[in-house]
């Protein structure tokens, strides 16, 4: 049981035994309590996860003035960052039918990374209350419709029971092709010329709608190369991208206008682009057929590929369908072109999430006794780097994503894409929140339906036919999640299996910077695009342009 101060004080004046009236208040003194009032106007209840975040005042008002170049210290917003390990203190709690007006209490212990509250060194800090509306945290971040207090300092721990008021509404977000006021020139002709070429896809997929009870939108955008003419006769080569995690349909702008700009400039050769969004209340689909978030790959294949070549130029044919994705996305189509094979010309898969689960970012999920926190000799498993620097272990980043919500976190993504359906209707986690601990039998289905390179060393007879070189992965050698690992194991597949395949394990790029080529940041994505174009229209005599 939890007690509050009063309570105890209550308890201490019936005379109880000294003993159990101080056991009982150094109990008391693990939990602290913040007030949050939802002060917003209106008379409907609000539900959501409700999210404290604390940070140490000096510490950050000191990275405000050096980010602003010594113009302010003003701390606008308090936030987690996996990135940054421990630096932000958080705790949540769910909240169901909260009205204006109303005031609930948030014990900092009971749900908090990295620990209690009460933990914190004594010290003044900034703190700031979110009501995530949506659940999406984990994946968007705050964003429209969330409530958000004033950032507020306050001396911890505190003699009373400080009170936040959720007075702010965030607004809808704006046109995702707007140009901010301080755009230069030359990125606003490059939007407006590219805007034109780009249709919005929004389909509904029988076989999804069928998985789910209700209608589901595949969505993504089509974008037509320069001198596109639906009524002409010529057709082009298609090249499916898949984002990464974070990724949807308002945040894959800047790579349409990028590849459109490449294009107008001869730098990239005409073909169709089809940007598909495999964002979902989940996390990333990433495209798999799976029992928790439905039949995606099936639905993409099977659906939403014959209703674009009905309505667009494209060759419609495997010599004519590439593969192109990053990170999560990269993951996506290695496994759509060797789940289907006979669909793709060829998959280029940049920081692919782990193809072999014998390298899952560094640890080895077959290893008797696997535990995703903690190698053998008790050191803590690394998930982020910078090059040497390790910037969050593994345990970090599930604990602090398990704060934030149980839904739309990379971690939890994992377990929505490969993982079996529990008796509860959820996917069976692979490894336990709290130890680390792997569970076997999850491991053994993830093995048997999504480790890449198992279903290649099971199934290589019968997909060598129609695979057999069309795979082409890249990863820098210090890629920031060890992506890497995984790679050189899946190569070592495929090498021992005397299958045709391209990897290249890029010097010192990291997940950030795979696609840069010298001082063209987007580089890598050309050379690619022309790989791609020399199998579909091998008689070419289109070159790259110079670069200026």
């Amino acid at each position: 049981m939890k007690y509050r101060r009063h309570a105890v004080a209550v308890l201490l004046s019936f005379g109880l035994l000294v003993g159990v009236a101080q056991a009982r208040n150094d109990h008391a003194l693990d939990h602290h309590y913040i007030r949050v009032e939802l002060a917003t106007p209106g008379t409907q209840p609000t539900s959501g996860r409700l999210l404290l975040f604390a940070i140490d005042a000096k510490a950050a008002q000191a990275a405000a003035l050096a980010e602003s170049q010594g113009k302010s210290g003003a701390v606008e917003a308090v936030d987690a960052d996996p990135f940054s390990g421990t630096v932000t203190s958080v705790a949540a709690r769910e909240v169901e039918h909260w009205r204006p007006g109303q005031a609930i209490e948030v014990d900092t212990g009971e749900m908090a990374y990295p620990a209690a509250w009460s933990r914190l060194p004594p010290g003044d800090y900034l703190v700031q209350a979110v009501l995530d509306v949506n659940h999406d945290y984990n994946y968007l971040g705050r964003g429209a419709g969330d409530l958000v207090s004033e950032v507020v300092k306050l001396h911890l721990p505190a003699a009373g029971v400080p009170t936040l008021a959720l007075a702010k509404v965030l607004p809808a977000e704006g046109d995702p092709w707007a140009v901010p006021d301080s755009a230069s020139p030359d990125l606003r002709e490059r939007v407006a010329a590219a805007r034109p070429h780009a249709q919005l896809v929004d389909f509904v997929s029988p076989s999804l709608t069928a998985f789910w009870g209700r209608p589901i939108p595949m969505r993504g955008w089509v974008l037509t190369p320069p001198g596109y003419d639906a009524k002409a006769a010529v057709r082009y080569p298609t090249v499916y991208y898949t984002q990464g995690f974070g990724g949807n349909n308002d945040r894959v702008i800047r790579p349409i206008v990028t590849v459109y700009t490449a294009m107008a400039k001869q730098q990239m050769p005409p073909m169709i682009w089809v940007f598909l969004d495999e964002s979902s209340p989940t996390g990333t689909h990433e495209f798999a057929d799976s029992v928790n978030n439905g039949p995606w790959g099936q639905a993409l294949t099977t659906e939403l590929i014959p209703h674009l070549e009905t309505h667009y130029r494209m060759d419609g044919d495997a010599d004519g369908r590439f593969l192109n994705g990053h990170s999560s996305g990269g993951w996506a189509t290695l496994w759509l072109q060797t789940r289907y094979p006979k669909i793709f010309g060829g998959t280029w898969s940049t920081s692919p999430d782990p193809s072999d689960f014998h390298d899952f970012t560094g640890v080895d999920l077959y290893a008797p006794h696997a535990n995703v926190y903690r190698r053998p000799d008790g050191s803590a498993y690394p998930l982020v780097r910078d090059h040497d620097k390790v910037l969050g272990t593994f345990e970090q980043f599930a604990k602090l994503e398990r704060v934030l919500g149980s839904y739309g976190g990379q971690l939890a993504s994992f377990d929505w894409v490969f993982s079996p359906r529990g008796k509860d209707g959820r996917p069976m986690p692979m490894f336990d929140r709290d130890t680390g601990d792997v569970d076997p039998a999850v491991v053994a289905y993830w093995r048997d339906h999504y480790d890449i390179a198992h279903r290649l060393q099971q199934h290589w007879p019968e997909l060598k036919g129609d695979l057999d070189g069309k795979i082409h992965l890249y990863v820098g050698t210090a890629d920031t999640f060890y992506l890497d690992g995984s790679a050189h194991k899946l190569k070592a597949v495929l090498d021992g299996l005397g299958a045709k395949s391209e990897f290249h394990f890029l010097p010192d790029r990291t997940h950030g910077n795979v696609y840069w080529i010298g001082n063209d940041h987007h580089g890598l994505l050309k050379q690619i695009s022309w790989a791609m174009y020399a199998i579909a229209r091998p008689d070419s005599k289109l070159k790259p342009a110079a670069a200026p």
